[in-house]
């Protein structure tokens, strides 16, 4: 049971975890992993899974959005998905199509805004047009940010952006001296998402704890929480048990504060 934390006030019971809503983490990241796992241990297929696992993320989108996150992004296909078969590779393709065909009238109800970052040349282009027409059709929404990294992998973004500097250097518009974290901060997938382009907490699912080529640059400093639900099982109540962890962090950015 979770409910805000007030000013003057202590859990009426010891079982009730209380959030503070003035330190909600600002970007909000999550490994959505599990959704194979969770179809096997019910006999079903593993599309099953991803189907399942996309109307978890539909209900955890709008409950980030309650919360007050600013910017909640979704791991949802790695530059490295390819390798899988390709019937769940076709079906993975089609579902951001499903998604958004579906949700996106909800999320501008919510003013939720759909942002996508990732190598999206490289997809299909009915998969394309879908993630085009989703972000053009919530362009005009103010509120959260959800973000998919698709086809998205850290390292290639990281390679990407040096090889920018570097045609810039070789160009003669860019001093390499007057290259800088910010300015590779820049020339990443983040940068459209400004001060909120670092995530707070990221959060993995299906009791994994790796990374698996995730914002390598972005999560220098971010709180980590490994969860054991597979992803089509997360709730919001998981959600809120997460941030609980993050607020009960000490968050040091490499420095020491008073006690």
């Amino acid at each position: 049971m979770f409910s805000w934390l007030k000013k003057d006030t202590v859990p009426s019971s010891p079982d009730e975890l209380v959030l503070d809503p003035d330190n909600i983490p600002a970007h909000i990241a999550i490994i959505m992993d599990g959704n194979g796992r969770w179809a096997q241990k019910r006999h079903l297929p593993r599309v099953a899974g991803h189907k399942q696992g996309m109307n978890t993320v539909k209900t955890i989108a709008i409950a980030a959005s309650d919360l007050g996150v600013k910017v909640l992004t979704l791991y949802a296909f790695s530059t490295e998905n390819w390798k899988r078969p390709e019937d769940e590779v076709n079906y993975l393709m089609k579902l951001p199509v499903d998604f958004f065909d579906t949700f996106v009238p909800d999320l501008i109800k919510n003013n939720v805004r759909v942002n996508v970052m990732g190598y999206i040349d490289k997809l299909p282009k009915q998969t394309q047009k879908a993630v085009y027409d989703a972000m053009d059709d919530t362009k005009d929404c103010t509120g959260m940010v959800l973000n998919f990294a698709l086809n998205y992998g850290s390292r290639a973004e990281i390679t990407t952006a040096v090889t920018e500097i570097a045609k810039e250097v070789a160009a003669g518009k860019l001093d390499p001296d007057a290259i800088t974290d910010d300015m590779i901060g820049q020339h990443l997938m983040t940068a459209n998402l400004g001060e909120y382009a670092d995530p707070d907490l990221i959060i993995r699912t299906s009791g994994e704890e790796r990374i698996s080529n995730f914002l390598l640059w972005q999560i220098a400093y971010s709180e980590f929480v490994f969860m054991t639900p597979h992803w089509p099982e997360f709730t919001p109540e998981l959600l809120q048990e997460a941030v609980y962890t993050y607020q009960h962090r000490k968050r040091r950015f490499g420095g020491l504060k008073n006690k």
